[in-house]
């Protein structure tokens, strides 16, 4: 009978998820290159010409970094997909939501289709801006598309810590062919993506070397490497020249320091309490089901990426502004720990894999809402 159940709970999946790709793709169809997409689709420089090259692209990503923020690696990418043209943009940003929910899974190491089906749908139910974080093709550069690289730089270090402390881990860099060598730009991406999540990853990693050094484990070349080029990367995007022009355009500079320390204090609050609310409610339910009533151990994978998602939050204090769509990494940190204990509760107790795949749907038909009423306000069905 449970053999019976976990089959139909897998088709039922199958079928929602082509359900979600299908509306995912409507969806991008109908949210055009807008904003900040028209801009970045010329040479920044000189917003009469557009963008017909890799040259031009890297053209535009030096004066940009000069002249307006250090986000070049992820705005170089916004500028490839807008040369790829609107309907291939559509193509890639569904197939990039789709690896970044398999490697959300892989960071949680729950690789079954039902926390794939999960990490699907939270990203979509669970969003603060669901549209200008995954459907706004700038919204998409910064946020999926670079939240993949993000993931994967710490699951190489993820891996190469205990999870309780006690057990052992296999040969550093075992099962990753060439890392020493992909590392490198990997680690210099990760960091070079944006502000709050760059140095939080970089962190991540350097804890992991420490808790080796403490261990007297040894500690490979490759994890030094990756550190150092994602500390580069992170200060590339944060000492940029163009962050100081954009900042001292910021509209809270015409008030004294402690209006603005009350306006970032309230920015932050509002973070927590309003755009990663939700994510955090579910969390507290998993976390609350599988340590407090089944006595289940977080583990040091899950503590550390709480940790990066604590620190990718309070980061954003130094900015002086903090929209809804910014929570997007922080939230796919808090997703990482949902589907790690989710799995370790599942291995305690087969019989809850029934209601939390119920939860996932809940949160699926919240999220297919949210699209579904956008494409009924395009259908002219909502008026």
């Amino acid at each position: 009978m449970e053999e019976s159940r976990k089959k139909q709970i897998w088709f039922v999946t199958g079928i929602l998820l082509g359900v979600s790709v299908l509306v995912m793709y409507i969806t991008h169809r109908h949210v055009p290159f807008m904003m900040d997409d028209l801009w970045y689709s010329t040479v920044l420089s000189d917003e009469t010409v557009p963008i017909a090259s890799l040259g031009d692209i890297v053209r535009s990503q030096i004066w940009h970094w000069q002249n307006w923020g250090g986000r070049s690696i992820t705005h170089g990418i916004l500028q490839l997909t807008l040369l790829a043209g609107e309907h291939l943009a559509d193509l890639l940003n569904v197939g990039v939501t789709l690896l970044l929910a398999w490697v959300a899974c892989v960071t949680a190491e729950n690789r079954r289709l039902p926390a794939f089906f999960a990490a699907l749908a939270m990203m979509l139910g669970l969003n603060a801006n669901w549209k200008m974080s995954m459907f706004w093709q700038a919204g998409a550069a910064n946020y999926p598309y670079i939240t993949v690289v993000i993931l994967l730089y710490a699951v190489c270090y993820l891996k190469e810590l205990p999870d309780g402390g006690k057990e052992t881990v296999p040969a550093a860099g075992k099962g990753l062919p060439g890392i020493s060598f992909w590392i490198v730009p990997l680690g210099l991406f990760a960091g070079w993506s944006n502000e709050n999540m760059g140095p939080a990853v970089w962190i991540l990693s350097l804890v992991v070397i420490l808790c080796a050094v403490r261990e007297k484990r040894r500690v490979p070349v490759w994890m030094v490497l990756g550190n150092l080029f994602c500390l580069l990367g992170s200060v590339m995007v944060i000492v940029a020249p163009g962050n100081f022009v954009r900042s001292a355009q910021a509209p809270d500079r015409e008030y004294g320091l402690l209006w603005r320390l009350f306006l970032r204090g309230y920015a932050e609050s509002r973070a927590a309490l309003d755009y990663l609310f939700p994510t955090l409610l579910v969390l507290g339910i998993v976390v609350l089901v599988g340590k407090g009533a089944l006595k289940i151990s977080l583990g040091r994978r899950n503590l550390l990426l709480l940790f990066c998602a604590l620190l990718s939050w309070g980061a954003m204090f130094l900015s002086p502004h903090y929209p809804d769509r910014a929570a997007f990494g922080t939230m796919m940190l808090l997703i990482c720990v949902i589907l790690s204990m989710a799995a370790k509760i599942v291995r305690e107790r087969k019989d809850m894999l029934l209601p939390l795949w119920g939860v996932s749907l809940l949160i699926w038909l919240r999220g297919m809402y949210f699209c579904g009423e956008f494409l009924a306000i395009c259908w002219g069905w909502i008026r």
